[in-house]
């Protein structure tokens, strides 16, 4: 069960962003606790991409704190937000379809031996194989081509890229808006499993029955604001609708 009294590991303070003369986030405070998964929830333009980016550097806030561990932090770039332990699985999976699973497990950040920085397949296959077993992610081999993957295959590719890099949170932006039922049994499967390494995460979803299975609370935007944040064991899909809504 997760430990409420635990500090968090992500808190934002008072986030507000605009472009130009259009308000994307007004007024938005939330915290996400390390094993806690919090689904972020709302329609179409309720700024719920503008705080992911805004998360993982791809956008300043325009006013507002981001603190991590308690410390306040500049999330100036996306390469800023990895080297702070956050991760992102985006819908689209940016995984490189021609190149083989080990190779997008370390894309960007590959393992080298050698004063010659040799890339070091060996110890980059390993890894590959005992983190997709360990997350229970089926694949035909660590040598497989992306391409030659089922949708759930690369969803579990993406995640398993995500968690083997992330060691404060993990952001998860519609993971199986693509998939089948199925496919997205097995990715939820997944997901739920990331809560024992003690991490945070932080996922939107259009599915509420998706987000009801998943997570511990939700937090509900509607234009840009922050309507409420309800422990999902002590709301039900009326009220949350309601909430995205305003009916």
């Amino acid at each position: 069960m997760l430990d409420t009294r635990s500090a968090p590991v992500l808190e934002l303070q008072n986030i507000h962003k605009a472009f130009g003369g259009i308000v994307a986030v007004e007024d938005f405070s939330l915290d996400v606790r390390a094993g806690e998964i919090v689904a972020l929830v709302g329609d179409n333009g309720a700024g719920k991409s503008t705080l992911i980016k805004i998360i993982s550097g791809v956008h300043a806030p325009t006013t507002g704190n981001i603190l991590l561990d308690g410390a306040p932090i500049s999330m100036s770039s996306a390469t800023k937000a990895r080297e702070h332990g956050i991760e992102v699985v985006y819908q689209d999976l940016a995984l490189a379809d021609q190149q083989q699973v080990y190779m997008n497990l370390f894309l960007g950040r590959e393992m080298t031996r050698g004063p010659f920085k040799m890339l070091d397949r060996k110890a980059m296959i390993s890894e590959t194989e005992r983190l997709v077993e360990e997350l229970d992610v089926r694949i035909p081999s660590a040598h497989a081509t992306i391409r030659d993957l089922s949708g759930g295959q690369r969803q579990g590719i993406a995640i398993a890229r995500a968690t083997h890099w992330a060691r404060k949170l993990i952001l998860l932006d519609e993971p199986t808006a693509a998939l089948g039922v199925a496919e997205t049994a097995k990715a939820e499967k997944t997901v739920a499993a990331l809560r024992s390494r003690n991490i945070g995460i932080l996922i939107v979803s259009h599915s509420l029955d998706q987000v009801f299975r998943l997570s511990d609370r939700i937090c509900v935007l509607r234009r840009g604001k922050q309507i409420g944040i309800r422990e999902t064991a002590k709301t039900d899909k009326n009220e949350i609708v309601s909430m995205i809504t305003g009916v």
